[in-house]
């Protein structure tokens, strides 16, 4: 069933080219020239911007790490979780090898320094590397450790695999690592059930045009992003207990999210 305005997706659409289009370019000047300051922060004034234009509202729990540099691993519903989260974190994503092929948004990620990872057994070693490289330089990385995106409803187990980085000591301390828990709950304050939270949720065979188009013409949208207090992996252990634990509180936060029962989430738990 079709839902939404054409007419507000149409000039959704437009505004989005035309804000793109004026910032890609000073973004690369800032890039060439090595501004930090701009290449840090313009990435999160334009996504938020970005989050204006497609009428999505963030509700923010939590506080954002304030440690440099600092892991935020996340579930993973949607391309809108770039936005979302691209516009409270200063920082670079680890993304699927598949985005770098992807026409138009391959050129934005690249510009915001993603890092593509190969799935595949034996390709990972080489994302890693990069990833140790990026945070022993001081940049945050946004990791999504489910592997793929989600329903929306349910949160993927995390694979432990990549979070073998946070192994690295920076300045002689671990790497920080924040649980950020991402739920999409309500269209125009209705709250969205387990039936029109595909509207937001980009998973399995869906195709990307068709739910891009029926996404821009729908009303404000709600997210709730939870961020808990920072680890590290030698409060706990190891990076498959680390990992555990981090599954353990994103699932919870957004479990609560969906049920609209957000304000009887338990307080965060403090690492053992």
């Amino acid at each position: 069933m079709w839902i939404g305005s054409p007419l507000r997706g149409a000039f959704r659409l437009l505004a989005y080219l035309l804000l793109t289009l004026a910032a890609l370019p000073i973004y690369l000047l800032a890039l060439m020239l090595r501004i930090r300051p701009v290449i840090r922060w313009m990435p999160v004034g334009y996504h938020r911007l970005v989050c204006v234009i497609l009428g999505i509202r963030v509700r923010v729990h939590g506080k954002r790490s304030d440690v440099t540099p600092t892991l935020y691993v996340c579930n993973h519903v949607s391309y809108l979780d770039i936005e979302v989260l691209g516009g409270l974190i200063p920082g670079s994503f680890v993304a699927k090898a598949e985005v770098a092929t992807w026409p138009f948004f391959s050129t934005l990620a690249k510009a915001q320094r993603t890092i593509f990872i190969e799935r595949r057994s034996g390709k990972t070693s080489n994302s890693r590397d990069e990833m140790m490289r990026r945070l022993n330089t001081g940049d945050n990385l946004m990791l999504f450790p489910e592997g793929t995106s989600s329903d929306g409803t349910r949160v993927l187990p995390f694979r432990s695999a990549l979070f073998g980085v946070a192994q690295l000591r920076h300045e002689d301390a671990p790497i920080a690592v924040q649980s950020v828990a991402i739920a999409y709950t309500r269209l125009d304050g209705i709250p969205l059930g387990r039936y029109w939270r595909p509207l937001f949720a980009w998973f399995g065979d869906l195709d990307l045009v068709p739910h891009l188009w029926q996404m821009v013409c729908l009303g404000e949208t709600e997210a709730i992003v939870t961020f808990f207090p920072p680890v590290d992996i030698e409060a706990l252990g190891d990076r498959k207990k680390l990992a555990e634990y981090c599954f353990r509180e994103v699932s919870s936060a957004v479990q609560a999210a969906n049920s609209g029962r957000y304000e009887l989430l338990p307080p965060p738990r403090k690492a053992a």
